[in-house]
C-alpha cells in the first residue's frame, strides 16, 4: 500500500470548537492536504461514508452526548484506520484509555501545529511503510502460528478459520515484531524502539495498553491459547508455535 503523499492524503477533523477546525484545516491545507472538518459523531459517520478518508484527528470531548472514545471504538469495529486524539485534558489516564481503544496517538491541547504534523507524518509513515524493521536481518515471508496468518506485505493477519482480524497499526507491528521470535522476551522500550522508532517518547503503559487490545483479538472466542505472555519485571514473550513460511 502506497503513503499517501502531502498532496493527497484526506485528513478528517472532529471537534465541536469551529475555532479549532478553522485553524487546523487552514494550517494542513496550506501544507497540501484535503481537509474535510465536522463538529460531532454524526457528521465523522457521514464523512466516512462520503469520502475516502486517510487519517482522522478526533477531539475526545464532544458535545451531542458522545466522545471521542465512543468513536473510536465505533471505528475500531472494521476500520484500521489511523485515529489521533486530541485532548484539553492532559492526563495519564485519558491517554491510555484512548490508546486501549485503538488510536494510534494522543495529542494534548494546547498544541504547536508544527508538531500536530510531525504526529500526523509519523503516524501515516507507519501506517503505509514497510513492516517494523526485521531483527537479524530476516526476509519479509508470510508468518504462520497455531493456525494463525501474519501477512507483513499485506499487513493482515487472518484466523484460523479464515476471517480476517482488523488490527490498529500498533498492534500489528508489535504482533510482527513478536512472531518472528517466539521466545524472545522484549523489554517494553524495545517494542517501543522497534516498532515506533527510538525518538517516540511515550509511558510503559502504551506498549501495555496495545499489548492488552491485542492479546484479546487473538487470544479470545474460538481461540483461547495464551499467544502473548507477560514475563515479570522485564516484558513480554511471544509463545505462539510458527510453522512454515511462504511468500
Amino acid at each position: 500500500m502506497a503513503e499517501p503523499t502531502s498532496c493527497s492524503a484526506h485528513i478528517l477533523v472532529v471537534d465541536d470548537d469551529p475555532r479549532i477546525r478553522q485553524m487546523l484545516t487552514r494550517y494542513f491545507e496550506n501544507e497540501g492536504y484535503q481537509v474535510s472538518a465536522v463538529a460531532d459523531g454524526q457528521g465523522m459517520r457521514d464523512a466516512l461514508q462520503r469520502d475516502a478518508i486517510d487519517i482522522v484527528l478526533l477531539d475526545l470531548i464532544l458535545g451531542g452526548g458522545e466522545d471521542g472514545l465512543m468513536l473510536v471504538r465505533e471505528v475500531r469495529t472494521s476500520s484500521d484506520m489511523p485515529i489521533i486524539m486530541l485532548s484539553g485534558r492532559d492526563d495519564v489516564v485519558d491517554r491510555i484509555v484512548g490508546l486501549e481503544m485503538g488510536a494510534d496517538d494522543y495529542i494534548a491541547k494546547p498544541f504547536h501545529l508544527r508538531e500536530v504534523l510531525a504526529r500526523l507524518h509519523s503516524v501515516l509513515r507507519r501506517h503505509h511503510a514497510q513492516p517494523p524493521q526485521a531483527i537479524d536481518g530476516e526476509g519479509e515471508d508470510v508468518i504462520r502460528f497455531n493456525g494463525w496468518l501474519l501477512n507483513p506485505r499485506e499487513r493482515r493477519l487472518v484466523a484460523p478459520e479464515g476471517t480476517e482480524v482488523a488490527l490498529t497499526t500498533g498492534e500489528f507491528d508489535i504482533l510482527l515484531v513478536m512472531a518472528k521470535h517466539p521466545g524472545r522476551v522484549f523489554s517494553r522500550d524495545r517494542l517501543m524502539n522497534l516498532t515506533r522508532g527510538r525518538h517516540y517518547e511515550a509511558p510503559d503503559r502504551v506498549i501495555d495498553a496495545q499489548i492488552s487490545r491485542l492479546r484479546k483479538k487473538i487470544e479470545a472466542g474460538k481461540h483461547p491459547a495464551s499467544l502473548i505472555k507477560s514475563v515479570r519485571g522485564v516484558g513480554y514473550v511471544f509463545t505462539g508455535q510458527a510453522s512454515e513460511r511462504a511468500s
